[in-house]
C-alpha cells in the first residue's frame, strides 16, 4: 500500500507546493525554455501521480497476478474495480476536456480570422499581416496551421517607429513559428481538467509569461534590445482578443527589465532544469510500472 500513498502524495504536492514556490523564483525567467519543460514536466507528473495511485491502489487491493481470478461477490475486488473505474473516468474527463479546448479554440480563431480578413486590410511587410483601421494600438497573432495572421492597428502604427515595428513583428512571427499556442493549449487543457479544489491560476500565467519572454528573445536577436523595449512600453496595456497571443499583454515591466540585461545565457542551468523534468517524468511511471512489472515476472517464471 505504500506506492499508492507515495504517488498520491507526489500528486498533491505537484499540484499545490511545488507550483507555489517554483512560481516565486525568478531565476526560470533566465532560462524560459527549460522553465516551459519544466513547468510542463510538473503538470504531467502530477496527472501521471494520480492516475498512479489510483492504478496502484486498485493493483494492491485486489492482489497480485496468480491468485483467484476476479469475484464478483468479493469485497476487495469489488473495490479495486471501483477504484479502477474512478481512475478512468479521471483519465476520459482530461481527454474530454483536452478535446474540448482544442475545438473551442480553434473554433475562436477561425472566426476571428475571418473578420480580420474583412475588417482589415492586408500589407506585404510580412506574410499573413494585417491592417485594422483602429486607432486603438493593437499587435498581435493569430496562429493556425495554416493562414496564420499577424494584426497590427493603425494606432499601434502611429506610436512604433520603424525599428520599433520590426521588432513587434519579430516577436509575434516567432510566436507562430514555435506554435507557443499549443504549449498555452496544454497548459489551458490541465487547468480546466484538475478539480475546483486544487485548481490553481499559476502554471497557466507562468506559461504566459514564459512564451512571451521566449518570443522576446528571438525578436532580440533579430532587432536588438532596444527597439523591443521602447515598443513593449508604447504596446502596454493594449487589449488582445482571447484567441490570439499580443506582444504586450503580459508581465510588460518584467520583460522591459530583462531586455536592458545582456541576452541570458545559463547552460547548466537549463541542463539541470531539464534533468528535474525529465526525473518528474519518470518518477511516476517508474513507481506504478515495477512492482507491477516484477509481480508479473514472477508469475510467468
Amino acid at each position: 500500500m505504500i506506492t499508492p500513498v507515495l504517488l498520491a502524495a507526489l500528486a498533491l504536492v505537484l499540484t499545490g507546493p511545488a507550483p507555489a514556490l517554483l512560481a516565486r523564483s525568478s531565476w526560470p525567467y533566465r532560462i524560459p525554455r527549460a522553465a516551459v519543460a519544466l513547468w510542463q514536466a510538473i503538470a504531467i507528473a502530477a496527472i501521471l501521480a494520480a492516475l498512479g495511485a489510483g492504478i496502484s491502489l486498485s493493483y494492491s487491493t485486489a492482489g497480485r497476478p496468480g491468485e483467484p481470478s476476479f469475484d464478483p461477490t468479493s469485497i476487495r475486488d469489488l473495490l479495486a474495480a471501483a477504484i479502477l473505474a474512478l481512475t478512468a473516468l479521471v483519465l476520459v474527463k482530461l481527454l474530454w476536456v483536452a478535446g474540448r479546448v482544442a475545438i473551442g479554440t480553434r473554433a475562436r480563431r477561425k472566426r476571428h480570422r475571418d473578420l480580420v480578413d474583412v475588417l482589415a486590410t492586408p500589407d506585404g511587410l510580412i506574410p499573413g499581416l494585417r491592417v485594422l483601421s483602429e486607432e486603438t494600438p493593437l499587435a498581435y497573432c493569430l496562429p493556425a496551421l495554416r493562414g496564420s495572421r499577424v494584426v497590427v492597428s493603425v494606432g499601434a502604427l502611429e506610436r512604433l517607429d520603424e525599428s520599433e515595428l520590426h521588432a513587434v513583428l519579430a516577436h509575434e512571427q516567432a510566436h507562430l513559428r514555435a506554435r507557443h499556442d499549443l504549449v498555452l493549449e496544454a497548459f489551458t487543457a490541465l487547468h480546466e481538467a484538475f478539480p475546483r479544489w486544487v485548481r490553481s491560476e499559476v502554471a497557466l500565467e507562468q506559461a504566459r509569461t514564459l512564451v512571451e519572454l521566449l518570443a522576446d528573445d528571438d525578436a532580440r536577436r533579430r532587432n536588438g534590445p532596444g527597439p523591443l523595449a521602447r515598443a513593449l512600453v508604447a504596446l502596454a496595456g493594449a487589449p488582445a482578443p482571447a484567441a490570439g497571443l499580443a506582444a504586450a499583454t503580459s508581465a510588460t515591466v518584467l520583460r522591459v527589465q530583462r531586455l536592458a540585461d545582456p541576452e541570458p545565457r545559463y547552460p547548466l542551468l537549463s541542463g539541470a532544469t531539464y534533468a528535474v523534468a525529465v526525473g518528474l517524468l519518470v518518477l511516476p511511471t517508474v513507481t506504478v510500472a515495477a512492482p507491477i512489472l516484477t509481480a508479473i515476472v514472477d508469475a510467468v517464471s
